[in-house]
């Protein structure tokens, strides 16, 4: 496919940028929280966190460095799993009351994207509702930068600590929506692999097939060409399309996903697997924090927004819950199928990226060959037979498509338009595929 898929078209953005943290990886990394932060000038530091992480080592850890930094250390774990509009003023207050010289967030995509949205109340105040793009709110743009942050990731999916999108889930309208800004990207990223080696193994499949989808989302997005080009640098967003540097990061992420997802999910002391993991989570979140997701992101939000008396394995949630990466993949090999006709050789890529057969194949054949490889991934980890698997039906459909109709955003960074129609025609594909 090559340069041809970023062939400038009439109005569409003729440049892109690239944007991310200061990125440390390794085992040990989280040592060097405490040495960051007095770097920054940092001597009193807001540290936001789960209530499941806040008694435990990963939180002492960094805890003990910024002790050993001479900085003051104020921990806040109120924090609920996939942040609501209503996390986010209570973490804002927190931050306000504090007065620290800048926060440290250590955990999932829950944490991390609950500190950059408090960091953007706390700083230019306001309701976090008003900087949704409307209908759901007031399309405000985030009017400048937010106090210094250091995003230290404990799982391997989310990738938020290379982003510049906070995910929030509205109370009112009980999804989620997306706040983004190149202001929300954390100053300092911190990976420590060594944070996985607990995680239960649905955890690790389940993030493990959000980082595979941001990936694949990611090479298979519309080009960043084909979007509305915009005069002042300061206003665009780095959602901005699939581009060279996106596909650079995408496609050693799905190599990664391919290889040792399942090796990762099915022996925690496969180190090897579980670093890789970690490793292809941030790039995948590279990928999308310069590119933006489609199509699974946004039917996802569907799924969490209409789910019922269900919880997973591995995550002490209340029912109804489904995690976000699980959320996803349900219907990852139906979206698939129907996008790769507008890019057949971009999902026959990526296809091969992830390891599939796809001697022979042609274009024609694209989405049942990249299909195939995602369910016979799901089916190695012990992922849900599709939609069916937690506990929705062909009953539910129509309601699933109009909640994710909204997620206007990623719908149009699809390689293939949609309309309400088609989305009910692909949740239907993904009620079970074994």
């Amino acid at each position: 496919m090559g340069c041809q898929y970023f062939e400038p078209t009439d109005g569409g953005a003729n440049t892109f940028t690239v944007a991310m943290p200061k990125l440390t990886f390794g085992r040990g990394a989280l040592h060097d929280t405490g040495a960051r932060a007095s770097g920054m000038g940092i001597k009193r530091i807001a540290l936001i966190t789960d209530d499941v992480l806040a008694p435990g080592p990963l939180v002492a850890t960094v805890t003990d460095s910024m002790k050993s930094a001479g900085i003051e250390t104020i921990v806040f774990s109120d924090i609920r799993i996939e942040p609501d509009d209503d996390t986010i003023m209570r973490a804002a207050k927190f931050l306000t009351d504090t007065k620290a010289d800048g926060v440290i967030s250590v955990g999932g995509g829950s944490v991390i994207d609950t500190a950059k949205a408090a960091l953007l109340i706390e700083r230019h105040g306001g309701n976090i509702r008003e900087y949704f793009a409307p209908p759901v709110g007031d399309g405000k743009p985030v009017p400048g930068p937010v106090a210094p942050h250091i995003a230290c990731a404990t799982t391997s999916g989310t990738g938020s600590e290379c982003t510049s999108i906070s995910v929030i889930r509205v109370n009112e309208f009980n999804t989620k929506f997306v706040v983004a800004s190149p202001w929300l990207l954390p100053d300092i990223a911190i990976v420590d692999p060594s944070c996985c080696d607990s995680l239960p193994a649905n955890v690790v499949a389940s993030t493990g097939f959000d980082l595979l989808c941001h990936a694949l989302e990611c090479y298979t997005a519309e080009a960043y060409t084909k979007h509305l080009n915009v005069d002042n640098p300061n206003a665009r967003q780095l959602i901005q399309g699939a581009n060279p540097f996106s596909d650079l990061s995408a496609r050693e992420a799905l190599k990664i996903a391919g290889k040792y997802l399942a090796r990762g999910v099915a022996d925690s002391t496969d180190h090897e697997a579980r670093d890789q993991l970690m490793w292809g989570a941030s790039l995948a979140g590279i990928a999308f924090g310069n590119s933006g997701t489609h199509l699974p992101h946004a039917m996802s939000y569907g799924v969490t927004h209409l789910m019922t008396d269900i919880t997973t394995t591995g995550y002490p949630v209340a029912s109804p819950f489904v995690p976000h990466g699980i959320s996803v993949i349900v219907s990852a090999p139906a979206i698939f199928k129907y996008t790769a006709e507008a890019q057949p050789d971009r999902h026959l890529d990526g296809a091969a990226y992830l390891g599939a057969d796809s001697k022979g194949a042609t274009p024609d054949d694209a989405g049942e060959v990249l299909s195939k490889r995602l369910i016979e991934l799901m089916r190695a980890t012990d992922m849900p037979n599709g939609l069916g698997g937690i506990g929705f039906s062909g009953d539910h459909v129509k309601a699933l498509a109009e909640s994710s109709f909204r997620q206007k955003r990623a719908i149009a960074n699809a390689p293939r338009d949609s309309n309400l129609t088609d989305l009910e025609n692909m949740y239907n594909g993904a009620l079970n595929y074994w």
